[in-house]
């Protein structure tokens, strides 16, 4: 299967950059998905999350706080006011959470936002 490269960017440094099969993110009209050849696309993005499976099968989540993605066939790259990586595996998964949580409260993300990003984190959870 096809890849896609996926950056996401803050002003502190690089969040995540890797090789993934599909992206979905949290654009200001809704989540959409993205796969390799996606046309060409510019989107702002809401607070919320972005999430990506690599291509080794793993589900990456990073919460972020606004910014906007840059599309095109091979690859998207997300230029965000701040973000935090919710399911890394190197570290502990609840101070992440937290964190994310702060984050999207502080881009006064809305309640359903916020639950729908701790829904996504356990759903991960329950499959390892």
């Amino acid at each position: 299967m096809s890849t896609l490269k996926l950056e996401i960017v803050t002003p502190q440094g690089v969040i995540y950059e890797g090789n993934v099969k599909i992206v979905t993110l949290c654009g200001k009209d809704g989540e959409f998905g993205v796969l390799p050849g996606h046309a060409a696309v510019v989107s702002l993005l809401d607070a919320g999350t972005i999430s990506a499976t690599t291509d080794d099968n793993k589900e990456i989540v990073v919460a972020i706080n606004g910014g906007y993605a840059k599309v095109s066939e091979e690859k998207v790259s997300c230029i965000v006011d701040g973000a935090v990586a919710i399911t890394d595996e190197e570290g502990d998964l609840s101070a992440s959470l937290k964190k994310a949580k702060e984050l999207l409260k502080s881009a006064q993300a809305a309640d359903t936002t916020i639950a729908a990003t701790v829904s996504k984190v356990e759903s991960i959870k329950k499959k390892r």
